[in-house]
């Protein structure tokens, strides 16, 4: 068997590599244990000085990354020198706060001594999208080698040439053999090798069809997992929000990575009273995103990173109008090569559309009117996902009540974007997965957080 890395621009493909064996990955797993022996005894300072390097390698070789996922899935190239910068912001983070995350905490008890150890389980199996090839990935790893696991990588088929990127990263960046590894094997491997008795655990990025088969495999064999799935995150438009700063926010979050990220903007709720006038200037605004080729500077858009992805989008488009979505802008397939999908704009959209059911996974802004924060409150809540929100109002202390107490997602914003950020924790509720990656909390999800007491 082969994996194609194809140009989601011209439909070209870029190269052919051959996929590994069942047998070459089980050596591959075996080759982690063997490493993880000697990983979980070097210090901290030794890890943070590795992951230090690897920043640099990520700097020093940054437009070299980005043109891999530019070619591989379409990123815009800005976009994807913006990405391998968060990678080695994320790779620094853990090295400067990796240790202090991970000391002993002492809890009183009528005991001599009674604390609590953070210790590496060992293999971790990290199963990654493609949408952000380099970022999912190193958002794990950076605070998994840190915390002295080893990492397996099975990346999406579609981005090979990432997966050998990245690990060639960790080569460059001198970490130990085998510490990191990057197999190139399909999704009908995962199941064998969540089967290992050497992988300990699982963290996924993916959808939830994905995410629903990991964790029951991984449940059987009863191995930890952490899932980052799907989001239909709703941006709620009050009567009292700036209009100007929500609409060049709200298009600029559903526009980010030609639309294909999960915590993209996909529902926008709008009361009655902005309804009129939102709609206009997004529409606008919409209609002046420069789509073209991903290695142009000013490109805002690119293609979609499949053709079956961009049918399944225009598939979510055409249906929901069928059922009483209004068109004002895009919607139709461009004739020439490559995958793309113009910024599309639909209103009137509600429940039982798949613009609202469905995750729209492409530049498909979906406008839902509601006439006040209430409706607009339980409309944002009325979906299986819950990833990200954001609330756009003038009074600051209203948009955090709602962001604090009625969303339900796991990351609500007030006044911007939703994003992740390496000092906070990220991940989502409901279908949208759960466990958290960042910050402190993401480096405690793949460790025995061990009890010891001494009388």
């Amino acid at each position: 068997m082969s994996l194609e890395a194809i140009n989601p621009s011209t439909g070209e493909i870029i190269a052919t590599y051959d996929e590994m064996t069942p047998e070459e990955v089980e050596l591959i797993i075996n080759q982690l244990q063997g490493a993880f022996f000697h990983w979980r005894r070097t210090g901290f300072a030794e890890r943070a000085n590795l992951l230090n390097k690897a920043a640099e390698v990520l700097r020093k070789y940054s437009d070299k990354y980005a043109r891999v996922m530019t070619d591989e899935m379409g990123k815009p190239i800005k976009d994807a020198r913006s990405e391998v910068e968060k990678c080695a912001w994320v790779c620094e983070y853990y090295a400067e706060n990796g240790e202090r995350f991970l000391q002993p905490e002492t809890i009183e008890t009528d005991a001599t001594k009674s604390f609590v150890a953070f210790q590496p389980l060992g293999v971790v199996l990290a199963v990654m999208p493609w949408n952000y090839p380099f970022w999912q990935v190193f958002r794990f790893a950076a605070a998994g080698l840190m915390a002295g696991n080893t990492v397996l990588l099975k990346h999406a088929v579609n981005v090979p040439g990432c997966a050998l990127a990245i690990e060639e990263i960790f080569r460059k960046a001198e970490f130990p053999e085998h510490v990191f590894r990057a197999p190139l094997a399909g999704s009908d491997k995962v199941g064998r090798i969540i089967e290992s008795p050497l992988v300990r655990a699982v963290t996924l990025t993916g959808s939830v069809r994905a995410g629903r088969a990991v964790a029951e495999k991984a449940g059987t064999m009863l191995k930890k997992t952490v899932l980052e799935l799907g989001g239909s995150d709703p941006y709620l438009i009050l009567e009292d929000a700036d209009l100007e700063t929500a609409v060049e926010t709200c298009v600029f979050s559903r526009l980010l990575n030609s639309g294909q990220s999960c915590i993209a903007a996909k529902r926008f709720v709008v009361v009655a009273s902005q309804r009129e006038q939102f709609e206009k200037l997004f529409t606008q605004r919409m209609a002046e995103a420069k789509m073209g080729d991903p290695t142009a500077e000013h490109t805002e858009v690119g293609p979609q990173a499949r053709l079956d992805l961009r049918e399944d989008l225009h598939r979510q488009v055409i249906q929901s109008i069928k059922r009483g979505a209004k068109l004002l802008l895009g919607g139709q397939v461009p004739e020439g090569k490559g995958s793309f999908y113009p910024p599309t704009v639909l209103t009137n959209v509600r429940k039982g559309m798949p613009a609202f059911d469905e995750e729209l996974f492409g530049p498909v802004g979906a406008i839902v009117p509601v006439k006040d924060e209430e409706e607009a409150v339980q409309v944002a809540n009325e979906t299986s996902f819950g990833l990200g929100a954001a609330v756009f109002t003038k009074d600051v202390a209203r948009g955090e009540r709602i962001a604090a107490e009625k969303l339900e997602a796991g990351c609500c914003f007030v006044n911007d974007f939703v994003r992740s950020d390496p000092r906070l924790p990220f991940g989502g509720v409901k279908e949208s997965g759960y466990g958290r990656e960042l910050s402190h909390y993401g480096i405690k999800e793949f460790v025995n957080i061990k009890t010891v007491v001494v009388k």
